[in-house]
């Protein structure tokens, strides 16, 4: 049943979605070699070990084709649990090795998404540690695309040692153009993380777990409606919980927090969204209709038109 729900997805990586079948054909390397290197491991110590299975994706990803197979791929994997729309992101700087220009690289990713008809927008990721002239790049490909195929900007990469606090450039910028944002923060890191990005104002959050620490941060979540993109097995794998049953997501969820399931890294955290829910429901209890209400939430703070979202919304509820 879980399965045959139709889900929305606003956080998943595009370069933590390779199938290890795809890059073990482009690279020649036997396929578990390559799983062994791009899934995590079970006793991944935090968040920049994590982070090292992004090496060989970023190898295969330096080409046209193989950027329109891969985002195809993941479509494919998407439509096989019925998401009805996905906000996938990745950093486009990262594909430039073979003579790529950013907008390239785009207009593959976007065709490779749209080739199965699967509703979907890209969130195009600024990477912490890489300059402002490179991050304002990245808001300048966006403001390109808006609309016609890029909803986002976000900013990803370590959390922990490059603070989110030094960015407050970028996110003036991004808004100075009218481009939309996203942040990962509270991952990591917590408070500080957590109130800058709501300071330059954030509408939505990557992770954001670690807002189950700090009251009076609570409060101002909720009156601002700021929603969450909760991707729970990741979580636990960078250590920013322990284990499973001791995710935060319950409690968020019953303090009346805006929040959605996502799976973040679809290979590197072994992990679909079908996989997600079945876990959520042996561990905390949730329902079938807990899951409808985060669907609804995902949809409600997409960064997708008014008009699109009651569109949207419509086909979710004669979907169920």
């Amino acid at each position: 049943m879980l399965k045959e729900m139709p889900k929305v997805e606003l956080h998943v990586h595009l370069d933590g979605s390779v199938l290890p079948s795809t890059a073990s054909e482009y690279l020649n390397v036997d396929i578990k070699e390559i799983e062994r290197d791009m899934k995590v491991p079970s006793n991944c110590k935090d968040l920049n070990e994590y982070l090292k299975r992004f090496e060989i994706p970023a190898m295969v990803m330096q080409e046209k084709n193989r950027l329109e197979r891969i985002a195809y791929e993941l479509t494919v994997d998407m439509k096989n649990e019925n998401v009805i729309y996905a906000e996938v992101r990745f950093a486009p700087l990262k594909h430039l090795n073979n003579g790529l220009n950013p907008y390239q690289v785009v207009e593959a990713v976007y065709m490779g998404l749209n080739r199965l008809g699967l509703k979907t927008n890209l969130i195009l990721c600024m990477m912490r540690g890489d300059s402002i002239e490179d991050n304002k790049l990245v808001i300048d490909v966006a403001k390109h695309y808006l609309n016609r195929g890029v909803c986002a900007v976000d900013l990803a990469g370590a959390e922990a040692i490059y603070k989110t606090s030094d960015y407050e450039e970028l996110f003036a910028y991004a808004k100075k153009l009218g481009v939309p944002f996203t942040i990962h923060a509270g991952e990591a890191d917590g408070y500080d993380s957590i109130k800058s990005a709501i300071d330059f104002g954030a509408t939505r959050l990557g992770h954001g777990v670690r807002i189950i620490e700090h009251e009076d941060l609570i409060k101002e979540v909720i009156e601002k409606d700021i929603h969450f993109e909760v991707c729970p097995t990741s979580n636990v794998q960078t250590k920013v919980c322990d284990k499973f049953k001791n995710h935060p997501i319950k409690k968020m969820y019953d303090l009346g927090i805006s929040l959605s399931v996502n799976t973040d890294n679809r290979t590197v955290s072994n992990t679909t969204l079908t996989h997600e829910y079945t876990l959520l429901r042996d561990n905390f209890n949730f329902t079938y209709d807990d899951f409808v209400k985060m669907n609804i939430e995902a949809i409600k703070h997409s960064f997708l038109s008014d008009s699109e979202k009651e569109k949207l919304i419509n086909k979710y509820n004669s979907l169920r």
